[in-house]
């Protein structure tokens, strides 16, 4: 049976330890990203919402994007180059770090490397793949780093 589903992911078979994938996509961080999804999530924390507050009380004089949003939009990015069409399941992350904070109108960019890869010893239409991704700002400076596993199908059989 042929898979006839639109993907632009990769198979569990390309996904190999040390593959980098630069993402061509990019994306600018605005104030009403930070806004909505800070508020859709219940976050009160005027360190994201408080413009007077973030200012006055902070170290950083205006206010922090969201961690949480900054994690989603770099899943998101990520997506169609690696796991569109192909994944079965984000199974957790590992880790996930922020090591300079990302701001409204910072652009981010986003890269993924493959740690490591190997087939399910359960499924053996699949495997599990623990990816880097990793964020640099407009300034190329690393604003995240996280990994995560994902279940991941191999091509499938013509």
């Amino acid at each position: 049976m042929i898979d006839d589903r639109p993907h632009g992911g990769l198979w569990l078979e390309e996904l190999t330890p040390g593959l980098i994938v630069r993402h061509r996509i990019r994306r600018t961080v605005t104030e009403t990203d930070n806004i909505m999804f800070t508020t859709m999530t219940m976050n009160p924390a005027a360190l994201h919402l408080d413009f007077d507050y973030a200012e006055k009380e902070t170290q950083f004089g205006k206010p922090l994007v969201n961690s949480m949003f900054t994690a989603a939009l770099i899943v998101g990015i990520s997506v169609h180059e690696t796991t569109h069409g192909t994944t079965v399941a984000n199974l957790g992350f590992d880790s996930m770090n922020f090591p300079a904070p990302v701001f409204h109108g910072d652009t981010l960019n986003v890269e993924t490397e493959v740690i490591s890869s190997r087939e399910s010893s359960s499924k053996n239409d699949r495997g599990i793949v623990l990816f880097e991704h990793r964020a640099h700002n407009q300034n190329g400076i690393l604003v995240a780093i996280m990994r995560r596993n994902a279940l991941m199908l191999k091509r499938p059989i013509d």
